[in-house]
């Protein structure tokens, strides 16, 4: 199946300091290699993104955003569709906040209040100077971030990239380097060489950081425990929950508590479909 181009519009500057913009994905949709004269956050509240630059192709989960600075040429994608947030921030502005160089790291829960407050009454007349106030947080927040190492990189090889995304759409695939192989026409070492290559890691090491980010997903969406280990090809639940707490530091219930938290906050919030990125 292939992916559909969504058009962005003519690159007008967004208000200063700081703009929201609250927007949603179809599945396989992606917007096309472009720049912007600010910086951008993008940060996926629901499903995860697929955002490549000079610098790499990343998957960025819920839980992360990513950082693209002022110039940066790039796409935004999503394989499984993905309800997320853009931050426009004036170039003189961001330049004091997380740098000139595109960075994944770790939205807190404070910056998510922000980030969503912030969504919710764009646009709205400020007499009392509220909206700056939301805006001045926001902006305190991000020069308090730090770079993460975490997010799952996504190989630039059209062969390997569609291994990722029969992996990624099914994280229940049995299928190992030998099937693969033969899938793809190069032998298991050939295969093993270049997806470290191309990505940083070993196929095992990257599936097993993919199903984390599944599970994110599928958890995040309302997903029993015992149905996303199904989903995720865990032989039992057990297994999946130890799987998760080693990665998160927590166990899916706790996971999913602070996400129906998140939710509750989230449901005043106006989403722009496929709205322009």
């Amino acid at each position: 199946m292939n992916w559909e181009t969504i058009e962005a519009p003519a690159d007008a500057m967004p208000p200063a300091p700081l703009t929201v913009r609250a927007q949603f994905i179809p599945a396989r949709h992606f917007f096309p290699e472009h720049s912007h004269r600010w910086h951008q956050m993008v940060y996926a509240i629901s499903g995860a993104l697929t955002v490549i630059s000079e610098g790499g192709s990343l998957v960025i989960s819920p839980e992360k955003a990513v950082w693209l600075p002022t110039g940066l040429r790039h796409k935004v994608g999503s394989l499984l569709g993905a309800e997320f947030r853009s931050l426009w921030i004036a170039e003189e502005t961001g330049r004091a906040l997380a740098g000139t160089a595109p960075m994944v790291f770790a939205v807190s829960p404070l910056l998510k209040a922000l980030i969503i407050e912030a969504a919710a009454i764009e646009g709205r007349q400020d007499d009392d100077g509220y909206a700056g106030r939301i805006t001045h947080l926001i902006l305190d927040q991000l020069r308090r971030t730090r770079p993460l190492p975490t997010a799952l990189p996504w190989p630039r090889d059209g062969a390997l990239a569609t291994l990722c995304e029969a992996l990624y759409s099914d994280p229940a695939d049995p299928r190992g380097p030998e099937d693969w192989g033969r899938v793809l026409g190069m032998s298991p070492r050939t295969l093993a060489r270049r997806f470290v290559s191309e990505t940083g890691m070993s196929l095992r090491t990257w599936r097993r950081r993919m199903r984390l980010f599944r599970a994110i997903e599928l958890l995040g969406g309302g997903m029993g425990v015992t149905r996303t280990a199904m989903e995720l090809g865990y032989g039992s639940t057990s297994a999946f929950v130890y799987a998760f707490r080693l990665e998160m530091g927590s166990s899916p219930q706790v996971y999913m508590r602070g996400r129906g938290e998140e939710a509750g906050n989230r449901s005043a919030s106006p989403t722009a479909r496929v709205a322009s990125e």
